[in-house]
């Protein structure tokens, strides 16, 4: 069993690691680490949970030490990360302080919802790595708060996310204020055509790291429940009765629908917050915060939970809703199953979503189990997709009137 003193990290960074509680390196560190040390661009497409931000940041930390730069009055950042939601920026710059601890590299964290006061003030404090949500950091450059000529390294998290939301054109802004020569690290769950193009402009001769990007973590278990929309409330409540569960994530299509499901819950007697849209930063900071610390045994989530947040040992997720597409729900069941552990997935499905069961089942490679409960109405069977469980227990000669 290998460790992380295998890739010849200095003592400061190694006791980093030592505090943030990492023993032994998951798999995408073990790829990803011994390239970016050697300053190669790297290509990472993995599903979320996999490691993804210590496979970057400790080889950054280790650079960052190994060449410091005298500061100047207009002294920028030395690396810039870039994440497509506050969230995941607040998540990174924190994995990014623990595992920097025992060194003196600053980090300042950037983002839209707050004011932008402290932002400024940590900004001026010249941290070598500055962790951004795209639409902040422009204001910031735009307003000459935070310039971008010294940076070395390059990181897009989530890159596939980015697009999903519009963002690559503010992206291209962006990388358009860097200078020519320096490290680019990408990381996508995906690799739509979009990300593939700017993958190409992006990165010189990397090293591609490919880890089952396509599919959901294999550590979790899956299964569909086919339930009328007017008993999903009711399923839910019988599930959280009977199921043992550590802590769950629930998603919903909208956000009423979140702060509806929410308050129906807590009115039930379960420790219940809301995390969606229409929230303030403090607001949805507060949620995060409680959850992670087990104030709340329950998060209700509009998509904007579902990449990116780590939340150790939620062992459900459970999609009130189906999502849109496959993507979408790889990222939200990859809230689950977290650090190699077991965990579950639900989804609650009507006859509208049998069509995106059967596209998801394809991403999976197999069947998802179908799931009843008593007493609770899962009114017409969706056609098509159970017609060939019910078929399997009918009669010969019926069945051959189907």
């Amino acid at each position: 069993m290998s460790d992380f003193s295998t890739f010849g990290l200095g003592p400061s960074v190694q006791r980093g690691i030592a505090a943030a509680g990492f023993v032994e390196p998951r798999p995408i560190q073990t790829e990803t680490i011994p390239a970016a040390l050697e300053g190669r661009d790297i290509l990472g497409l993995a599903q979320t949970g996999t490691g993804k931000t210590a496979a970057f940041a400790l080889p950054i930390l280790e650079r960052l030490l190994a060449t410091r730069l005298p500061e100047t009055r207009h002294s920028g950042p030395r690396v810039l990360i870039v994440a497509p939601t506050r969230e995941l920026a607040s998540q990174i710059s924190e994995e990014i302080r623990t595992l920097a601890t025992f060194t003196r590299i600053r980090v300042a964290t950037v983002f839209g919802g707050v004011s932008a006061h402290r932002q400024i003030l940590a900004l001026r404090e010249k941290p070598e790595i500055v962790v951004a949500c795209r639409g902040r950091l422009l204001d910031l450059m735009q307003q000459q708060v935070v310039r971008l000529d010294r940076v070395e390294t390059l990181v897009l998290d989530e890159a596939d996310h980015m697009f999903d939301m519009g963002f690559l054109p503010d992206i291209r802004r962006i990388l358009a204020a860097l200078p020519t020569k320096r490290q680019n690290l990408l990381f996508s769950a995906t690799m739509p055509r979009e990300i593939r193009g700017l993958a190409d402009g992006l990165l010189s001769n990397p090293t591609v790291v490919e880890l089952g990007h396509s599919r959901p973590v294999s550590t979790v278990a899956h299964a569909v429940y086919p339930v009328a929309d007017k008993q999903k409330l009711r399923l839910l409540e019988r599930l959280l009765a009977t199921e043992k569960i550590v802590s769950a994530i629930v998603f919903t299509r909208t956000k009423h629908r979140a702060k509806r499901l929410a308050l129906q819950l807590g009115k039930s007697g379960h420790r219940v917050v809301a995390l969606q849209g229409n929230m303030s930063q403090n607001q949805r900071e507060r949620a995060m915060e409680g959850f992670r610390k087990h104030d709340f045994d329950i998060l209700v989530a509009t998509d904007i939970a579902a990449r990116g947040i780590d939340v150790q040992r939620v062992s459900h997720v459970v999609n009130f809703d189906m999502p849109n597409t496959t993507d979408a729900y790889t990222h939200r069941i990859g809230r689950t199953g977290r650090a190699e552990r077991d965990g579950q997935a639900y989804t609650f499905v009507t006859q509208d979503d049998r069509g995106l069961v059967r596209a998801v089942e394809r991403v999976l490679g197999q069947p998802i189990p179908r799931r009843t409960v008593e007493g609770i109405d899962t009114a017409r069977p969706p056609a098509g997709w159970t017609d060939l469980d019910q078929r399997r227990t009918m009669p010969r000669r019926q069945r051959s009137r189907t």
